[in-house]
């Protein structure tokens, strides 16, 4: 095991890429020898574990948990109907999802006997049978309300009587003799634990709009969380995690809101969280902490690949911070300027499937108005003709009548 764990250190965590110049792993242990734990790679090893656990939890949550108050609240799921199977249909729509193309119809026309009309309405049933009902929506953010809500009280308790909570130098004092206490080890744990379980759910979790930015955001999530714990930058790492949490609980608790049909509260909590994601996202995090990482830490130790690898990974948040930002702005907008949140920027792909379906039943409905309309026309001039020549008819009759017979 020691041979392992020797190999390991050797070309995965080697001391020259990872820790600053003159620095080795044996300088952080030194550093608590008073007893107090010190970082080392291997207690990651148990988020692992607690990642399949925190899959089972969730699992128990929803619906345990996560149901009733979903039915408590007055989360109502739509009624969609199931289309009559075709099979050719089918293996088509499971192949390609997306809305077909002229020469699909086509070449489906020819082989189902159906008009394209009929094709296009089977295929726009057949993603409203897939699209995740509100309950389903509801239990998945309910889970990572309570998981953030939890995490950030605990952080903040946590971290309120710290000097780096208030002064961000006071991160790379001492660096790297700094001890790491148990409630910073735990909150790291179960942070990268959390976003762990994330990752392996990802495939049957509800698929967003900025799908890829979440499969980003989690893998630098967690590249972070880890390089930071090893190279016991963890006073800067509580801190990045500490500011994501305080935006995100308030998210989960509007999007329940807004499942749930609760339109005020939704509208409020979405104003508190947009103000708190601003702030946090675009002034604390750059002005704040990268800043301390990529300046204040030059005070202690020159550049070198670990440096740019913890920066690189915070340029990354950063950016993606900027692009969530400006979908909350653009519902900000609508908010002012239509009185109300009228759809999640984030929402789930599914979507805008609903909106290509309340636009086709639009477009049905306006052209069953059309029809209508034309037919009404139609008789409409029927009539107008008919009583044309009634009239013709008529002064015919009447001119005949007073014209002298011929002798």
């Amino acid at each position: 095991m020691d041979r392992l764990e020797e190999l390991v250190n050797q070309w995965i965590w080697r001391q020259d890429f990872w820790l600053p110049p003159g620095v080795t792993w044996k300088d952080i242990a030194e550093g608590t020898a008073d007893g107090s734990r010190f970082p080392v790679p291997r207690d990651l090893l148990i988020s692992l574990p607690l990642a399949l656990s925190f899959i089972a939890l969730r699992f128990v949550f929803e619906r345990v948990v996560a149901l009733p108050l979903s039915r408590c609240l007055g989360v109502r799921d739509r009624v969609r109907l199931r289309v009559t199977p075709v099979p050719k249909l089918e293996v088509f729509y499971l192949q390609k999802k997306q809305q077909p193309s002229q020469n699909d119809l086509l070449v489906l026309e020819k082989l189902c006997g159906l008009s394209q009309r009929q094709i296009q309405s089977w295929l726009r049933h057949r993603r409203n049978q897939d699209r995740p009902s509100s309950t389903r929506k509801f239990c998945e953010a309910s889970w990572r309300f309570v998981f953030y809500l939890v995490a950030f009280s605990a952080a903040l308790v946590s971290l309120v009587q710290t000097p780096w909570f208030w002064d961000h130098r006071e991160c790379w004092r001492g660096y790297p003799r700094q001890a790491v206490t148990e409630a910073q080890f735990w909150y790291y744990i179960m942070e990268l634990a959390f976003y762990l379980s994330l990752l392996l759910c990802v495939s049957v979790d509800i698929k967003r709009k900025d799908f890829k930015e979440q499969i980003i955001h989690h893998i630098a999530t967690i590249f972070l969380i880890a390089f930071s714990y090893c190279a016991n930058y963890v006073r800067v790492g509580t801190l990045v995690m500490l500011v994501h949490d305080s935006a995100d609980f308030l998210l989960e608790s509007a999007k329940m809101f807004n499942y749930a049909g609760w339109r005020k509260t939704c509208d409020a909590l979405f104003v508190v969280f947009a103000a708190v994601f601003l702030v946090t996202r675009l002034v604390v995090f750059p002005y704040r902490i990268v800043y301390t990482a990529v300046v204040d830490s030059l005070d202690v130790f020159p550049p070198y690949p670990g440096y740019y690898f913890l920066n690189g990974l915070l340029l990354v948040l950063q950016a993606l911070h900027v692009f969530w930002a400006w979908l909350i702005l653009r519902m900000v907008h609508k908010f002012i300027f239509l009185g109300k949140v009228e759809r999640d920027e984030r929402s789930d792909e599914e979507s805008e499937a609903d909106e290509e379906e309340e636009e086709e039943e639009g477009g049905e409905e306006e052209h069953t108005w059309e029809q209508k309309k034309g037919a009404f026309n139609t008789k409409l001039a029927s009539l107008a003709n008919n009583c044309v020549l009634n009239n013709l008819t008529n002064q015919r009759r009447k001119m005949n009548s007073k014209t002298p017979k011929a002798r």
